[in-house]
Formats: C-alpha cells, sequence, structure tokens
C-alpha cells in the first residue's frame, strides 16, 4: 500500500478500537467507508517513474496502479475492517474529507448505513508535489523560519506549508449508537457544498462561492449564524484565501462575525490537502468535549483584510455547543460541516 493507505488504515484502527465497536458482532453490509483524499500517491508516482527510466518499462513494481489510485484508501479500509456496504471516495481536492464526513453524514440518513468509518487521509509530500505547488507560487517561502512559515489571517503570510496525515471519525445513526450503548461525541448536524465555477485554483474573489456553502450548511443543520460558538477556518496561510474566507464569513454571519472566535487549525500542523478537514473535524468535535479553542499560532501583524478574532496565539477556555468547520480547495470546491454537542 501507498503511504496515505497506510495513514488511513491506522486512523482507522484507532477510531474502531476508541468507538468501541464490536465488528464481529455487527451486519458487515451495513458498515460503509467513506474517505475524503486530494491527490493519492504523487511519492510512489514519482518512485515508479524513476523506476522505469532506470530499470524499463517492465522492470516496475506491479503493485503500481492499486497502490496509487485515490480510491484505495477507502477500498484497503474496507476490506481490512470488512465493510461491505456502501463505499466511495471524494477527491475535492482540500474540501475532500469535510466533503467525505457530510456525505457519509448523508448515507445514514437515507438509511444505506447504519456505521461509516469516514474522514480522510493524505501523503502527497515529495519532489514532485513541492514541485507543482512551488511552481503555483503556492507554498510559504519562509524556509529561515519553519516554525513561522505557516501564520493564517497574518499580514506576512506568504503561502502553505504542506502536510500529510490521517483523521477517521465512526459516523453511527442515533439509533444504532444508543443500541449499542456507545459513548456519543458530538452530532455532525448538517453540511453544505458548492462551486465557486471561476478559476482553475483561485477562489472567487467575492467569497460569493464560500458563503453559499456556509448558508447551506447552517440551513441544512436549522442552526441560524448566531448559534455558532465557533468557526474552525480553512485558513491556509495564502493571501487569496484567508481574505477571501473572511470576505465569505462576514458575507453570511453580519456583525455577528466580529463576535465569533475563528481558528485555524493549519497554522499549527501544516495544511493536509485532502485530509485537512478529517484533522480538522478532530479539532472541533475536541472543542465542543474540552471546552478550548485552540489559537491560531503566529499573528505578529494585523492585515486590514483579515480583521476578525482569530484567536490569536493563545488558546481559549470558552464552551462551545455548536461550530461550523470550513474546507475550500482548487477547482472552487467548497464544503462547510456543523458539529453540535450531543444532547442526551
Amino acid at each position: 500500500m501507498a503511504r496515505f493507505s497506510q495513514l488511513a488504515l491506522a486512523s482507522a484502527q484507532m477510531a474502531v478500537d476508541d468507538s468501541g465497536l464490536d465488528l464481529e458482532r455487527e451486519d458487515h453490509e451495513r458498515i460503509g467507508v467513506l474517505l475524503g483524499t486530494g491527490i493519492g500517491s504523487l511519492p510512489t508516482t514519482q518512485e515508479i517513474c524513476q523506476e522505469m527510466l532506470s530499470k524499463g518499462a517492465m522492470k516496475i513494481n506491479p503493485f503500481f496502479i492499486p497502490m496509487i489510485l485515490p480510491n484505495m484508501a477507502s477500498a484497503n479500509v474496507a476490506r481490512i475492517f470488512g465493510a461491505k456496504g456502501y463505499n466511495s471516495t471524494v477527491i475535492t481536492a482540500c474540501a475532500a474529507s469535510n466533503q467525505a464526513i457530510g456525505e457519509a453524514s448523508e448515507a445514514i440518513r437515507r438509511g444505506v448505513v447504519d456505521i461509516v468509518l469516514t474522514g480522510g487521509t493524505e501523503a502527497s509530500i515529495s519532489e514532485l508535489g513541492l514541485s507543482g505547488f512551488c511552481i503555483l507560487k503556492a507554498l510559504s517561502t519562509r524556509n529561515e523560519e519553519p516554525d513561522k512559515a505557516s501564520r493564517p489571517f497574518d499580514a506576512g503570510r506568504d503561502g502553505f506549508v504542506p502536510a500529510e496525515g490521517s483523521a477517521i471519525l465512526i459516523l453511527e445513526s442515533l439509533e444504532h449508537a444508543l443500541d449499542r450503548g456507545a459513548t456519543i461525541l458530538a452530532e455532525v448536524a448538517g453540511f453544505g457544498t458548492s462551486c465557486d465555477a471561476f478559476h482553475a485554483v483561485q477562489p472567487d474573489e467575492t467569497g460569493e462561492g464560500a458563503a453559499r456553502a456556509i448558508r447551506w450548511a447552517l440551513a441544512d443543520a436549522e442552526t441560524p449564524p448566531e448559534t455558532i460558538d465557533y468557526i474552525n477556518a480553512h485558513g491556509t496561510s495564502t493571501q487569496l484565501n484567508d481574505a477571501i474566507e473572511t470576505m465569505a464569513i462576514k458575507t453570511v454571519f453580519g456583525e455577528r462575525a466580529y463576535k465569533v472566535p475563528i481558528s485555524s487549525t493549519k497554522s499549527m500542523v501544516g495544511h493536509a490537502l485532502g485530509g485537512a478537514g478529517a484533522l480538522e473535524a478532530v479539532a472541533c468535535v475536541k472543542s465542543i468535549l474540552d471546552g478550548v479553542i485552540h489559537p491560531t499560532v503566529n499573528q505578529e501583524r494585523p492585515d486590514p483584510s483579515c480583521d476578525l478574532d482569530y484567536v490569536p496565539n493563545v488558546a481559549r477556555q470558552q464552551r462551545v455547543d455548536v461550530v461550523l468547520s470550513n474546507s475550500f480547495g482548487f477547482g472552487g470546491q467548497n464544503t462547510c460541516t456543523v458539529f453540535r454537542r450531543y444532547a442526551e
């Protein structure tokens, strides 16, 4: 398996163990897998290309194709855990794993599964991948201060810092979770997804596409903007994204935008591309459970175009009942999910 599949399997095992699920007692046709990834395996593609050039076309690894296909993380998790139900992969760039979680909740709502292993994974750091992002001028060049390179919403931001990782959540129907006596951590209350239909890599400069996804997520959750306690921002540390995300939040929240705390997980862990939304979903749920909003680090110079409360540099103790999580990606992909405290 390629590394992105390995990471997904590791986090899936952690999630299953943490959930207390006894998969042997479950109907495997009612267990689904729905993961997001942005790329699949660029490192493997680079490695095999080099192998072909040095050894010849018929000397490459015979597992090349099934290693690199983006759907193989979902397929491998299903194979190892015997999940024979609904299975899919979302490949909407950096919105992928956020959208996967939303789509997984929809599969449960439709009644086609009782349990879904969902989230995302990414392991694309390679010379090939870094070259591609560098030529787009998307990466930070603050190489002399790597710990300060990721600085979403700061005036000195100059690009994102790539990362790798995976996070898996166990989603269940409420009936199934109650029947087995599960410890319910939170509720996926709603989600919305939209497309800018604007540009291959740049977000819509008006922020309307992102705002539309936010509005639809809130509507799906039947949650008005004033009830949101915290926004986990996409916050990539790029000039365009952070300013346009701020604009979108203002469009939907109005004056409330200046009162709701917002922070970027990527400021501390970097940008895991298609896996980022799942990592951030875990941060959202932990904010609900622990009453802690993590900071946006490296806030040193305020940017007039990013003038909201980004929880600068220091974590904040606060009760959190409802969280909005934003994820946006190349191609104008926008997905937002609402997580809510479970009320027994």
